[in-house]
């Protein structure tokens, strides 16, 4: 699945639908809701070169990656359950933090089975210029809150955080600041503080403070580390604001800052957006990447040149088939930031795949599947029935089986469909 990764509209709209299907067989791209939200967003907007705003949003849902890809809870949801102590968040490793699944024990061990996100089911509507008439209001709605963003606003209130002190020169300088003030002695007004701006009501404010002192006060980064992160990148695009380092002339500055929320869940985040190339590096771990929109759309490119160049009876095996991993010459970024991320035992993945569904061991793993996916509607909870990670995990989702030029699966799996009983048989030829 390769190195997981986020991307921002910016990027996605940049590539061609060719170049869009290398990026889902490289990467695992985790699908952040401000992505889904700009998108419907573009609803709204005029006409443009001819094209109406359905089709805009059609296409960019059409190269939005539906095979290695999941979608992130919102970040609001995460915070909700750190900080009522329901669940830790993992910011170390770059796994996305998927919702929705149902749990159940199978045969003894424990399995989790996610059917596809409503953004998911969404995307494969707007490919066919089908949207909800509520999803017409939520980008009215976003359009128009878009637009009552007050940058002005933060600017005159932050400029008092730097009386007595000289502003911050860089954008290092405003970070450093930042985890002056969320370290500082003062711990439980800092804890405060950030539970109020971000909009937490006094009656879960007490309990969370509560909760806290129960704990024996640790330090704030210890008790709530993603409440912690979210707080700095509030902070530091307020700082940069007044410090004057992050301009104010685009209110959707602050909509490019919520990206880094996600940030801790990848392994590489890439983008075209200037304020992002200058903000992401400042707060990525040792082992996260940032990578720029037009660095990775040229090295799309030349992968898509590169795979085109194979013979045609290669290429009838589908892209999943023959391009299980990206090419072992270094020259490639994508193969560099495999070498960097995954495990380095990738490069002794073979080609040439040949899955048989109706081999012995092909129908035992459709079997389990059904099995799994049967109990969880009787039987299945909301929440894991043991601790840890479950055994077994199943995804189910809709994928295009053709995307650009490139068929994307072997004729054994493209000429399969689902009967009356909802099993898999092949269709007959005729």
């Amino acid at each position: 699945m390769g190195p997981i990764l986020i991307f921002d509209k910016s990027f996605l709209e940049s590539l061609s639908p060719d170049e869009a299907v290398w990026l889902d067989q490289f990467f695992l791209t985790n699908i952040t809701p401000l992505f889904f939200v700009e998108t419907l967003a573009d609803l709204e907007k005029n006409a443009r070169f001819g094209r109406s705003p359905e089709d805009v949003v059609g296409s960019l849902a059409y190269k939005t990656p539906d095979l290695h890809s999941k979608a992130n809870v919102h970040h609001r949801s995460l915070l909700e359950g750190e900080l009522s102590g329901e669940g830790e968040i993992d910011m170390e490793h770059g796994r996305p933090h998927i919702g929705g699944g149902k749990y159940v024990e199978l045969g003894g061990q424990t399995g989790a089975f996610f059917e596809a996100s409503p953004e998911e089911e969404a995307l494969k509507r707007w490919q066919g210029h089908k949207f909800l008439e509520l999803e017409r209001f939520y980008a009215k709605q976003w359009r128009e809150g878009l637009s009552n963003i007050n940058l002005d606003g933060i600017y005159s209130q932050y400029q008092t955080s730097f009386a007595g002190r000289p502003k911050p020169k860089t954008l290092g300088e405003v970070k450093a600041m930042v985890d002056k003030v969320i370290d500082g002695p003062e711990q439980e007004q800092v804890l405060v503080t950030g539970l109020a701006s971000i909009g937490v009501a006094p009656k879960f404010l007490e309990e969370i403070i509560a909760r806290w002192r129960v704990a024996g006060q640790p330090p704030i980064r210890q008790f709530a580390p993603y409440f912690t992160y979210v707080l700095s990148v509030d902070l530091f695009f307020m700082f940069g604001i007044g410090s004057d380092l992050i301009g104010r002339g685009r209110p959707s500055h602050k909509i490019d800052v919520a990206y880094l929320y996600y940030l801790p869940f990848c392994m590489v985040f890439t983008s075209n957006d200037k304020l992002h190339k200058a903000l992401v590096p400042i707060f990525l771990r040792s082992n996260q990447s940032f990578i720029s929109g037009e660095e990775l759309k040229s090295d799309l490119k030349k992968l898509d040149a590169h795979f085109d160049a194979i013979p045609p009876e290669a290429k009838e095996r589908g892209v999943y088939a023959f391009a299980p991993a990206p090419p072992h010459d270094n020259s490639f970024l994508t193969t560099q930031l495999w070498d960097k991320h995954m495990s380095s035992r990738w490069r002794e993945i073979k080609g040439n795949l040949k899955p048989n569904p109706n081999s012995p061991a092909g129908k035992e793993i459709m079997a389990k599947i059904k099995d799994l996916e049967e109990k969880v509607k009787t039987e299945g909870t909301t929440q894991p029935t043991k601790p840890g990670e479950s055994d077994q995990l199943v995804i189910k989702r809709m994928v295009s089986g053709k995307r650009g030029k490139w068929t994307r699966f072997p004729p054994e799996v493209m000429n399969r469909r689902k009967n009356a009983n909802g099993e898999w048989e092949d269709i007959p030829s005729k």
